[in-house]
Formats: structure tokens, sequence, C-alpha cells
């Protein structure tokens, strides 16, 4: 399976960290990773990573505005691609398909030739404008995911929390993983 990765600078950059540790231990997944500026920004001001230590998480790593890279075409074959975290505004560049930078290209193809496209969109509260953009990408084909946390499954630490949604992530490309505890049920159905 060949996945893309998009990060930006949105909150929350530990989602795409962890789905790069989880997928770099994976031997049939190839990771394609792409991460703004800000991005880059972020994961160094929310977390202990350097942008280089996560960069060297992937199988292949491209320069955010090298429009010309391979993501950017079509003839580029892919299962699909996460965007962890997601931004509003890459959200609102995909919902009006404003591909000017590698990031906001290769999911515009992704949603072109009809690939699966998930966005763990990061904002709070919502506005209108905000609402319509998620609207509009998942006509297009795409998953608005925000990272909600779960509390089933009895979290005891923020790596729970984000290992949960890093795992529902991964259900959506069919990925097995032991992220977190599967809902049993109450036990009062057959």
């Amino acid at each position: 399976m060949r996945l893309l990765i998009g990060m930006n600078g949105a909150t929350g950059v530990i989602y795409g960290i962890r789905l790069l540790q989880v997928l770099s231990g994976m031997k049939d997944i190839e990771t394609h990773l792409v991460i703004s500026p800000a991005g880059e920004k972020t994961i160094e001001l929310e977390t202990q990573f350097k942008a280089q230590e996560v960069k060297a998480l992937a199988d292949f790593c491209y320069p955010f505005d090298d429009i010309g890279a391979r993501l950017a075409s079509g003839s580029f074959r892919r299962d699909g691609m996460i965007i962890a975290p997601c931004s509003m505004k890459t959200l609102s560049a995909l919902a009006h398909a404003y591909a000017d930078n590698l990031l906001t290209r290769a999911a515009d193809v992704t949603l072109k030739e009809r690939g699966k496209l998930v966005l763990l969109v990061r904002e709070t509260p919502l506005h209108l404008g905000h609402l319509r953009n998620m609207v509009s990408v998942t006509e297009m084909g795409g998953i608005v995911m925000p990272p909600l946390p779960a509390f089933y499954h009895m979290p005891k630490t923020i790596q729970d929390v984000v290992d949960h949604t890093v795992g529902k992530a991964l259900d959506l490309f069919n990925i097995e993983h032991d992220l977190f505890r599967r809902w049993p049920g109450t036990g009062n159905s057959a």
C-alpha cells in the first residue's frame, strides 16, 4: 500500500507524527510525506521532535513548494492520503480546488483520481464557512475526520487519546493495528 501523508501548521501535529511512527513499522506500507513550513514550526513548538526527525519516519519526503514532484500527478499511483493535522486553510483550498503547493495539489489529485482522502481537521469552534468547506470536500469524496477523543476505551494518557484517533484513521484504510481496545458491546445483544 502507498499512502501520502500531509502535515500542516494546525495544532495537533502529534497525530501526523504518531501516524508516521505506526506506519514506519509496517513493511507493506510505503509513506510519502509533505510538511508545510508552518507544520515544521509547529512540530518544534508542540513536541520534542525536530522536523528532520519526523521526515526521517517517512519512506519519501518532498519539499512543500515542489509542485512538479511525482505526487502532483495522477499518474503516480496511491492508495490514499491522510492530512494530519489539517488546517482550515488547507480545507478551504481543497474545497475550492486551489492547489498552490504540493500538499494541496497531492490532496486535490487524490480526490480527482477518486482516491481516499482523510482530513484530521483541527479547529473549534466552527463557523458556517468551515462547515460549508467540510460539506464541499465531503461531496467531492473526502472524509472529514476531526480528531475527537473517545472514552469507551478508558484512555489514561494523551498517548491513548492520540492512538485512538490514529487507529480510527487507519481503520478507514483497512490497516490492521492494535492502537486501542475496540468497543466490546454491552453484553446485552445476541
